[in-house]
């Protein structure tokens, strides 16, 4: 190709992989050279969030997911934690 602008004959060239799967979000947003996820911040331990975007922390906050253990915390409240001996 001779001269190749940011238009439609470029982006045939476009055909390496920067980004793949991501273990812990599930996104195709982990950085193969820098090995690091550009949406969760994996592998950090904690979860990369910004105030600056509010949707993106309502998409994945609690309660967005199957919330297993959570559901039961609020029936563990009402009685107090008091665990069951037998």
């Amino acid at each position: 190709m001779g001269k190749c602008g940011k238009g439609t004959g470029s982006f045939g060239l476009r055909n390496k992989k920067s980004h793949k799967m991501c273990e812990r979000c599930g996104k195709h947003s982990f950085h193969i050279q820098k090995q690091r996820c550009a949406s969760c911040g994996f592998p950090d331990a904690k979860m990369r969030r910004y105030n600056w975007s509010a949707k993106a922390l309502r998409r994945r906050t609690t309660g967005t997911g199957r919330t297993r253990h959570m559901r039961s915390v609020a029936r563990h409240f009402k009685s107090g934690f008091k665990s069951v001996s037998v």
